[in-house]
């Protein structure tokens, strides 16, 4: 029988903690510039369109499409995927894929977001929809 995956816990810091705390709920969060409007990820205080501090948490639906991906089948782990996931509200994410038959991934499929515990904060990763 093999042994459940087991993946790094997440470093955290002030300015994440919020995002962290919400994986922690199964909550995905990202950030919004009140001053473009703009939605980004990875969540940073400062917009990386515009400059602005004037950002807020925004809980993201967790469901996107995939935009790129790469399969690697030869790895000491088994194969694996990863991608960019573009989310329903604007950004792209980059991730792993998991919990799916990798062979049949494919560009513009839907995906959702799924957590996978670690010793701290659940990490996100992607899934087939």
């Amino acid at each position: 029988m093999s042994e459940a995956k087991k993946y790094p816990t997440p470093v955290t810091n002030p300015e994440t903690a919020a995002f962290w705390d919400a994986a922690k709920e199964g909550r995905f969060m990202i950030k919004r510039c009140t001053a473009c409007g703009e939605a980004h990820y990875f969540p940073r205080s400062i917009c990386p369109f515009c400059y602005s501090d004037k950002t807020v948490w925004e809980q993201a639906s967790g469901e996107g499409t995939i935009y790129t991906y790469s399969l690697m089948r030869k790895s000491p782990t088994g194969p694996y995927a990863i991608g960019y996931v573009t989310l329903k509200e604007g950004p792209s994410v980059q991730t792993n894929f998991v919990d799916c038959d990798l062979e049949k991934l494919k560009i513009g499929q839907k995906v959702k977001v799924v957590f996978k515990a670690t010793d701290g904060a659940p990490l996100p990763f992607f899934t087939m929809a």
